[in-house]
């Protein structure tokens, strides 16, 4: 078991924060333009495509209406990617053990992938934020609300990432939530059409896709409309927040497949 670390480490923490972003920074062809150029291609292919005949929805183009969507979809993916790997990675090369044997708590373990993931989210919804102003003229109307979900929704799948990459035999494991959960949940959620738009049945559906909820308060962020209501949507984010993390620090506490 990890040992509890009577003090808050300020140091360890900040430098595991600035270890996770330089990792980032290092690989940036491959974990921040990707997500950037398909945003670009979604927005041509979707936006021109499909917006010369779809006129409006919630009150603006079809191509500002994506715009968030892809945001959320893309802090999604980063956010389990970078979590999930960088921890499924010091497993493999030991390099865990560093931390293990340093005057760190759960908490600081935990908190120092997780904000490095968000700084990470963030970055790449800034880029993709820049985006959508410099080629749909779109930016959100409602900062607080914006970087409220960001926040929320990058820290629930970082913690997810790490539970997976905690649990991970192998480097396949990785990606069994992602191809089977996530990517198909949030391509349904919202990202490229609104819940509005569908029958009464798949409506009803949508409340059952946690994915939907966090893209559909984003989305009220930038166009000031929501299928549901804005606080039913952030206290469902809020509560799987809560859950991943309690569980992430759970399992690093007790050091889950971390010593032998």
């Amino acid at each position: 078991m990890i040992q509890e670390v009577p003090s808050f480490n300020r140091v360890a923490l900040w430098t595991l924060i600035k270890r996770e972003m330089i990792r980032s920074l290092k690989i940036i062809n491959q974990v921040i333009w990707p997500p950037v150029i398909s945003t670009l291609l979604y927005v041509f292919v979707f936006g021109l495509a499909l917006g010369s005949r779809i006129q409006t929805v919630q009150g603006v183009t079809y191509a500002q209406f994506l715009i968030p969507g892809l945001i959320m979809l893309q802090t999604i993916d980063s956010s389990y990617g970078e979590c999930s790997s960088s921890v499924f990675q010091g497993r493999f090369m030991n390099s865990i053990q560093e931390m293990l044997i340093a005057p760190m708590s759960a908490f600081e373990i935990v908190f120092g992938y997780v904000l490095g993931s968000l700084a990470r989210a963030i970055l790449i919804a800034a880029l993709i934020t820049v985006l959508g102003a410099v080629l749909v003229h779109t930016w959100p109307q409602n900062w607080l609300l914006y970087f409220g979900v960001l926040c929320m929704v990058s820290i629930l799948f970082s913690s997810l990432g790490l539970i997976f990459g905690l649990m991970a035999e192998k480097f396949d494991h990785l990606a069994v939530l992602t191809t089977f959960v996530i990517t198909p949940l949030t391509f349904v959620g919202g990202v490229f059409t609104s819940a509005a738009m569908l029958p009464q049945v798949l409506q009803r559906l949508e409340l059952v896709n946690p994915i939907f909820y966090t893209i559909d308060a984003f989305r009220r962020s930038y166009t000031g409309e929501s299928f549901l209501p804005p606080w039913l949507s952030l206290s469902v984010i809020a509560l799987l927040m809560v859950v991943a993390l309690g569980i992430a620090l759970r399992m690093m506490a007790i050091g889950y497949k971390l010593r032998t």
